[in-house]
């Protein structure tokens, strides 16, 4: 009886098979990455007029490096930002230093006062990001509430359950005007 012998297999093209399921997979794989802040930037445009500035309308918060808050230039802890932004834009009582008003008409809402007032946001050149995000919440957080305060007065619901139209009405009554300025130098003494 002679034994019979067995073939090798050739896994010479093993490897590049092995090759192309790798390319394959990074080609069709998403990977997740960081998204950053939810801001549209409005569009460039050189050579613009800035329409004049009433230092009135201008909620001006600057921090510093050793990320301190400075607000209306008066130092202000991080969580009082919301309800001294809140203050600043609905100006309950009509003060002459929080923002002025405008009446405007607006579809579904009517003829009302809105606000012109605009927050100013400047950090210094070695700010750190973790600040600046929890600046940028704190800023969110109060035009959001008022939006949703606005929307429960005005429609009965909160501002995430409206119809787009009933959004875009409250949107434009509570407009979120945010101004952010080049980061500087800017010194905690």
């Amino acid at each position: 009886m002679t034994r019979r012998q067995i073939k090798e297999l050739n896994a010479g093209s093993m490897a590049d098979i092995a090759f192309l399921l790798l390319i394959f997979f990074l080609v069709t794989t998403t990977m997740d990455s960081d998204l950053g802040l939810g801001t549209v930037l409005p569009p460039y445009i050189e050579d613009i007029d800035a329409p004049p500035k009433n230092d009135r309308n201008v909620f001006e918060i600057l921090v510093n490096s050793d990320n301190q808050l400075l607000v209306e230039k008066r130092p202000m802890k991080l969580n009082f930002l919301t309800e001294a932004t809140k203050e600043f834009i609905l100006n309950p009582s009509n003060k002459v230093n929080l923002s002025a008003k405008e009446m405007k008409d607006i579809s579904l809402l009517g003829i009302m006062e809105v606000s012109k007032g605009i927050i100013s946001l400047q950090t210094a050149n070695d700010t750190e990001y973790q600040t600046y995000l929890m600046v940028q919440n704190e800023i969110v957080r109060a035009f959001n509430e008022m939006r949703n305060e606005m929307a429960l007065r005005k429609f009965g619901n909160a501002f995430s359950d409206l119809t787009s139209q009933e959004r875009a009405a409250i949107r434009e009554a509570c407009p979120k005007l945010i101004s952010e300025a080049e980061p500087v130098k800017i010194s905690s003494r």
